[in-house]
């Protein structure tokens, strides 16, 4: 055993994950053959057979199994012991390698890379947006930032806020024609996004209609875009757009919010080794303090847009209530200009 090379263990995990050679080949940045000659030696060296050939696929056998799960288990503590050397090594190269989602990259953390510099000149952030779960040991990530339930198998996490509220935004002009209008009026707008959505949102506000939406997106950055450019009426998850609700890009057009299952909360997770490690525990902290911050700036907007909402409802009221002049003869008029 102490002869077997970490590089046939790796192509036996790659395998034995994807069941595919080929497949393998293209995530080891191998040829196809070089693969199959290293599963074909390791079964040598030990002296039985890992796998059935079936076709193009290869499929574990018992033993093949058997092995996979402790190869598995190894080639991630050493992963993790090289992550923990590495950022215990430090020096001037260190940086914090996260993976997040587009529209979150796009619409919440990007806006923000001023606000880490500033905090923390001398630990670059290196981002990558994806949509695909990224296997943080394998790639050498130190974190991601990830929409679900969880657990995730292997790491530790952290939930960064509650499931977020979904409403209703557009554009600042289709706010001065919608603003305070009911859903009848709304459901005749170009909307955007997921037609099922859409009608869960004005079930809550007591409409049942069919919808049929004019674009949807796979990136929710890109419909919140669309919006701004008033390309149609969005539903939005309120962290996502709570920028652009701030500084006026976007506007509510009504208290009305849904909370929907898909619409799951956001987590920090990292390998365990790391929850010690002063860059991510850096990270951690400003990633909650930016979050309050942001949530807590969209809040007092929205407190401060409803109270002059009041006051301007309650001065129209007033007025309209005010009793009017009575109006002058003319004689009487007549008399005064004497």
């Amino acid at each position: 055993m102490s002869r077997l090379p970490l590089n046939t263990l790796n192509a036996f995990r790659t395998v034995g994950e994807l069941q595919n050679l080929r497949a393998a080949a293209e995530v080891l940045h191998l040829t196809h053959s070089a693969v199959s000659q290293q599963i074909r030696g390791l079964e040598e060296q030990l002296g039985f057979e890992l796998f059935e050939r079936r076709g193009r696929r290869v499929v574990l056998n018992p033993a093949g199994q058997a092995l996979l799960r402790s190869v598995q288990t190894a080639l991630t503590l050493l992963d993790d012991g090289v992550q923990a050397a590495a950022a215990a090594a430090g020096g001037e190269s260190q940086r914090l390698r996260v993976t997040v989602l587009p529209s979150f990259a796009n619409r919440w953390l990007l806006p923000r890379m001023g606000s880490w510099r500033d905090s923390h000149p001398s630990l670059p952030l290196e981002i990558e947006a994806s949509f695909r779960t990224v296997d943080l040991q394998r790639e050498g990530f130190h974190a991601a930032v990830r929409q679900g339930k969880g657990p995730w198998p292997g790491l530790d996490s952290e939930r960064l806020f509650e499931q977020p509220p979904i409403i209703i935004i557009g554009s600042p002009s289709a706010a001065r024609r919608l603003l305070g209008a009911q859903p009848e009026a709304l459901v005749r707008e170009p909307l955007l996004g997921d037609s099922e959505l859409w009608k869960d949102w004005f079930a809550a506000a007591g409409l049942r209609t069919n919808v049929r939406t004019v674009a949807d997106f796979n990136d929710a950055g890109l419909m919140l875009q669309a919006a701004e450019q008033s390309l149609g009426l969005a539903l939005s998850r309120e962290l996502l757009s709570a920028d652009a609700l701030c500084e006026g890009r976007l506007v509510q057009l009504s208290p009305i919010s849904i909370m929907h299952p898909e619409a799951l909360p956001y987590h920090l997770v990292y390998p365990p080794n790391l929850r010690d490690w002063p860059p991510l525990t850096m990270f951690r902290g400003w990633l909650f303090d930016e979050l309050d911050r942001s949530l807590n700036a969209l809040r007092a907007k929205t407190a401060a847009g409803t109270k002059e909402s009041r006051a301007s409802t309650s001065a129209a009221k007033s007025k309209s209530a005010r009793p009017r002049a009575k109006p002058v003869a003319r004689k009487d008029l007549r008399a005064s200009r004497r």
